[in-house]
């Protein structure tokens, strides 16, 4: 009697039908994941746009309202209610946090400054106070200080469903080496990566996915039209951020790393 070890029915192993089943199942699986993959981040793409378009129109409705740009508008206190106690100006209220659509003014110069007056943080604070956008906002001057980490989605400024980055509104620095000079000193919603400062604006995009977003809202190119890039050179072919340069630059789509920030120009 031939021993167990050796009998066939024990040491029987997969035919290469059965073999080939399983590598199709496998691949199926796979393409599955890679294909929902792609679909999601499809998805997480279109929500910049829609993003945008909703901060856009909440923004031109405020200044149709209030005849005022919301963080620059100089009476906010009086419909609000002043942060500070006080008189809604200076550093007391610049850094004073609420939770309540208690405010600051601004100083009704049509530009959203960062400093020193800190008017990009009081932007989502008064149009969330107006009703206009959902969430609340910390609306401090200073991120660092908050009671939430000014990194946290909802805290001073909103998130995006595209998963990475930020938004904020602010004027563009005369003098920022990393957006076309042609846009200085004009107001733009920023979606930035790791930090909320156009001057060393994180990334969260890759060229193609900036692109994507680019050809959607405007004219896919990423020096003309409304919608451009943070990080000239990482992001497109330009060598400079002057004026010549920027006609003809175009996305690196064959660029396979995360280099891109957005600038949507198309401010009220």
């Amino acid at each position: 009697m031939s021993h167990p070890i050796y009998n066939a029915k024990h040491t029987r192993g997969f035919s290469l039908v059965e073999l080939s089943i399983v590598l199709v199942i496998l691949g199926l699986l796979i393409g599955g994941v890679l294909s929902g993959q792609s679909l999601i981040r499809a998805a997480q793409l279109r929500a910049v746009s829609s993003e945008y378009i909703r901060w856009s129109t909440a923004s031109q409705t405020f200044r149709d309202k209030y005849f005022a740009l919301p963080g620059d508008m100089t009476n906010a206190t009086a419909f609000w209610g002043t942060a500070d106690g006080g008189d809604g100006l200076g550093s007391d209220c610049r850094d004073a946090e609420t939770n309540d659509i208690r405010t600051c003014n601004g100083n009704g110069d049509g530009q959203i400054e960062p400093h020193p007056g800190f008017e990009y943080a009081r932007y989502w604070q008064h149009l969330s106070s107006a009703g206009l956008i959902e969430g609340s906002y910390k609306g401090t001057g200073t991120p660092y200080v908050t009671t939430c980490d000014y990194q946290t989605p909802g805290c001073v400024f909103p998130g995006s469903r595209s998963g990475r980055g930020l938004w904020t509104m602010h004027r563009v620095a005369a003098a920022d080496p990393y957006i076309y000079s042609y846009y200085h000193g004009k107001n733009g919603f920023l979606l930035a990566g790791d930090t909320v400062f156009l001057s060393s604006g994180g990334f969260n995009f890759k060229p193609e996915e900036a692109w994507n977003i680019d050809t959607k809202l405007d004219d896919g190119k990423p020096g003309t039209g409304f919608v451009t890039t943070s990080r000239v050179g990482w992001c497109d072919t330009s060598v400079s951020n002057d004026d010549t340069a920027r006609q003809s630059a175009t996305y690196r789509l064959n660029g396979t790393a995360v280099h891109c920030a957005i600038v949507f120009m198309n401010s009220p």
